[in-house]
């Protein structure tokens, strides 16, 4: 039986009656395992505000579906942009060449929910065009106006509002409506011909009114000035093995890097992860909890449902420092004899699911950052992250600091450029020494990248102080 829906749904707003695509789908997971039609329509927009003029404004709307056959570790997948009964007997002609002969048993669907985690807010309905220009040029107007060094504001506003069905293949329809908005500000300071930037950013799963008062976007405006006039005053940062404190909030990001993504399912069936086969393990310092959770109100990571139409929910991987589960999508659960944890995302309708996080970060501990700092001869203080670079099968991490101070004898002292962290994720965990009790996710700005495919997400994780992690840097 369908679940209702009150709006119109992509289908019939196509002119495909439900029935039939029913009927396509169904002939095509016949002796398969899984599979489903997958329906998007979105529409989206940026503006970006930069050398004083709104430098671009763009708009774009898609829709597409995308029809998915799972026969064991095959995976049939074909999409289209047109829907329509066509299309739709075509993605399901091509996508069931994956069974070849294959003869499975239907999986039993996801459960329902009831729950929502945010609302239908339409992002690019409000403000209006010229209301979001006006507000970058104040934004742009009150960077310059705060310090003199300011050389250059660029300010940017991106948003998106996401309907997306999925057609199981016992007849239930699910819909979800995903808004995404985000405010971005970045401000290049200069002194005696030096340059160094900043930049800072919010957003959430709701529409703009949530970032755009003016207490929250001068608040972007002055942390990202403050951290380029922190910059501005950087010496080389010196190299060697140090301790090192890192800040809470969005230095979660290695945590989701060089762990996280070591703890994807996919991964771990394949034995390709670091982490594989080692559920029961002790592969952090005890204390350290690990966790991912896509049920969190209005997260830049949360889904009401995953992209297979599982409810997301909370799962702990690391237990006061044992490996104790994986994240899953309905294949690699099912492969792998465990639950579905709500974790098969996609970019959009033309890339099949696979394992991704949503939210993911590690639980307060007792300690204080400034105990933390106090207890350190020499190391590093590590406020904010950058990009960086991991290598899944070892953990291998590089990770750039954009905002970074000596720790000597107790005390946080030089601002420093050019610091990078280099370790491996399973050894990190292991020299985890200290855990904050400060505990923060980061502002909304995340994107994670894995197969091609990019997906909001968020991250977070109280102060941590790590023992004889290398520091790369151009001081001495």
């Amino acid at each position: 039986m369908n679940v209702p829906i009150l709006a119109p749904s992509i289908l019939d707003a196509s002119g495909v009656d439900i029935g039939q695509a029913e009927r396509l789908l169904g002939e095509a997971l016949h002796g398969a395992d899984d599979g489903e039609i997958f329906l998007e329509r979105s529409e989206s927009e940026a503006f970006v505000f930069d050398d004083g003029r709104l430098k671009s404004a763009s708009y774009d709307a898609t829709e597409g579906f995308g029809l998915r056959v799972v026969a064991g570790e095959t995976a049939g997948y074909a999409h289209a942009s047109e829907i329509s009964v066509a299309a739709i007997g075509r993605a399901a002609s091509s996508a069931a060449l994956a069974k070849r002969g294959y003869s499975g048993v239907a999986a039993e669907g996801p459960r329902d929910t009831n729950t929502r985690l945010y609302g239908e807010d339409d992002p690019l309905a409000s403000p209006g065009f010229a209301d979001k220009v006006a507000l970058l040029e104040e934004i742009n107007a009150y960077a310059r106006d705060r310090d003199p060094r300011v050389a250059q504001v660029m300010a940017s506003l991106a948003g998106e509002r996401r309907v997306v069905e999925i057609l199981r293949g016992d007849g239930r329809l699910i819909r979800d409506v995903r808004p995404l908005a985000r405010l971005n500000v970045s401000v290049t300071v200069e002194k005696d011909g030096r340059r160094e930037n900043g930049t800072s950013g919010a957003g959430g799963r709701a529409g703009f009114e949530a970032w755009i008062t003016p207490e929250r976007w001068k608040e972007q405006v002055e942390e990202a000035l403050r951290q380029a006039l922190v910059n501005l005053e950087a010496v080389d940062c010196p190299a060697g093995e140090m301790d090192v404190v890192l800040g809470p909030g969005w230095n979660g990001v290695l945590l989701h890097e060089a762990v996280g993504h070591g703890l994807e399912g996919d991964f771990n069936r394949k034995g390709t992860s670091a982490f594989s086969g080692r559920i029961g393990e002790q592969v952090a310092a005890k204390g350290v909890t690990v966790f991912d959770d896509g049920a969190l109100a209005g997260r830049r990571g949360s889904l009401t449902v995953d992209d297979e139409g599982t409810p997301t929910s909370r799962t702990v991987l690391i237990e006061d420092g044992i490996l104790v589960g994986y994240m899953h999508d309905r294949q690699s659960a099912r492969l792998m004899g465990l639950a579905a944890t709500g974790n098969g995302r996609r970019q959009s309708y033309a890339y099949p699911p696979m394992p991704r996080m949503t939210n993911t970060g590690m639980l307060n501990g007792s300690s204080n950052r400034a105990e933390m700092i106090a207890s350190t001869k020499r190391g590093l203080y590590c406020a904010n992250f950058g990009g960086g670079q991991v290598d899944i099968t070892n953990g291998k991490f590089v990770f750039q600091c954009t905002e970074a101070y000596l720790i000597e004898d107790g005390r946080v002292t030089t601002p420093v450029k050019g610091a990078t962290l280099i370790g491996d994720g399973p050894s990190a965990l292991t020299r985890v020494t200290m855990i904050g009790d400060d505990f923060a996710f980061d502002p909304g700005i995340g994107v994670c990248g894995k197969g091609g495919q990019g997906v909001p997400v968020g991250v977070g994780q109280p102060s941590l102080k790590i023992t004889g992690l290398t520091v790369g840097g151009t001081g001495v």
